[in-house]
């Protein structure tokens, strides 16, 4: 039997914090054992309760979920965290990064894609909006001049997963299936995939997956 995996939300805002109790109560083996408002809350419930992972809106209004994660390196504490925010920034994203941080992700992100960040990051993987992923290495292609091609390399596990099976000929609802996420939630990833990729056409996708899938095995 899988242990279970204790959740902390912390956001300023109650209708992502419902929106996230709802989505983590309905999973399996996860159990959210705390729901706080602001960021000195949140630092006295991951003292208090040991979390496994703590959910921080990076824009809270006396403590950032930054700061948070920051302080919580600092004082040892075992806890996982991800990064809350409403723009897919990627400076914020390093910033994420560098505090010590787990995962980031949009607040718009779909109900599937917080559940898989949260499994993802309990396994010791890093996890972030595939958007937030695409823009950060659009701009580091940008700042060092495009000095190579971009290819397989530049993909999340996720995403290569995902082209394995474009290879294989499954459709997006096939795909979502396959991976317990939505239908809507595969097309965001193939359009991050083209962007990183620079792939423009109506089946560039699949030449490109047909044509590299020993690499995505």
């Amino acid at each position: 039997m899988l242990s279970e995996t204790t959740v902390l939300i912390a956001d300023d805002q109650p209708i992502v914090r419902h929106g996230l109790r709802n989505a983590i109560e309905r999973e399996t083996n996860l159990k959210v054992v705390g729901e706080v408002s602001n960021g000195l809350a949140a630092i006295e419930q991951i003292q208090n309760l040991r979390p496994d992972i703590a959910i921080l809106g990076v824009s809270m209004p006396d403590v950032s979920g930054l700061e948070i994660t920051k302080q919580a390196r600092q004082r040892g504490f075992q806890v996982k965290t991800i990064v809350l925010t409403v723009q897919q920034d990627s400076d914020l994203m390093e910033q994420a990064i560098d505090a010590g941080a787990n995962g980031y992700l949009s607040k718009d992100s779909e109900v599937g894609e917080f559940v898989t960040a949260i499994r993802e990051v309990q396994k010791g993987r890093y996890y972030a909006s595939p958007g937030a992923i695409g823009n950060l290495l659009q701009d580091r292609r940008r700042a060092r001049g495009q000095s190579h091609a971009p290819g397989v390399k530049d993909l999340t596990p996720t995403e290569r997963r995902i082209l394995l099976l474009i290879a294989d000929y499954h459709t997006s609802n096939e795909i979502a299936a396959k991976l317990y996420i939505s239908p809507r939630t595969v097309d965001t990833h193939r359009t991050n995939i083209c962007t990183k990729l620079e792939l423009r056409g109506k089946h560039a996708l699949m030449k490109f997956a047909a044509a590299h899938r020993a690499e995505l095995n």
